[in-house]
């Protein structure tokens, strides 16, 4: 329980930590300052020096080897998914498939994983209590995609039509007439 919570404080601290290296500065005249909204993002800076042995990059992350309760290789990390603040919702895995080819990916959150430390100088690695059949029947992870604008040329809303309702000549009519 200590590593699950000590791998997703370390990430999340990486992911965020952007975010949360500005502090806001203290006014030296509180009757002069402005209001508090206009203070955000005025802090100064708080560089983090170096890499702490019980944190991890996420560019190291990606690839983290993922096994199952008997400790067969069932997937490894292929991305982490995180809300604005940085928390880490969810580690996407990706299961079964050769070379990348025929895998699926499925999200799981952090709690479900325990981190086991690697053997003779190698990265940790993720265990789940859960097979690759069981990851393999699990509901596919999809990314957020935004809706797309409506491309037609005549419906109303579409490229020909103009604020208000009314419709703009063709412009694909040539210059004759014909």
């Amino acid at each position: 329980m200590t590593k699950k919570l000590m791998i997703g404080a370390a990430i999340g601290a990486l992911m965020v930590s952007g975010a949360l290296a500005q502090s806001p500065s203290s006014p030296s005249n509180p009757s002069s300052s402005p209001p508090a909204a206009a203070q955000q993002g005025t802090g100064k800076a708080d560089f983090v020096m170096s890499q702490k042995p019980d944190q991890w990059l996420a560019s190291k992350f990606k690839g983290t080897e993922v096994v199952s309760a008997d400790n067969q290789k069932i997937g490894s990390v292929s991305d982490i998914l995180f809300d604005k603040t940085g928390k880490i919702e969810a580690f996407v895995v990706s299961v079964g498939g050769f070379l990348g080819m025929g895998s699926k990916e499925v999200a799981l959150a952090p709690n479900s994983f325990d981190v086991i430390p690697g053997q003779n100088g190698a990265g940790d690695i993720l265990k789940l209590a859960l097979n690759q059949e069981e990851l393999k029947q699990a509901q596919n992870f999809r990314p957020y995609e935004p809706p797309r604008a409506a491309t037609t040329g005549s419906a109303p809303g579409g490229l020909n039509s103009l604020p208000g309702g009314g419709m703009r000549p063709s412009t694909n009519t040539p210059p004759n007439g014909k």
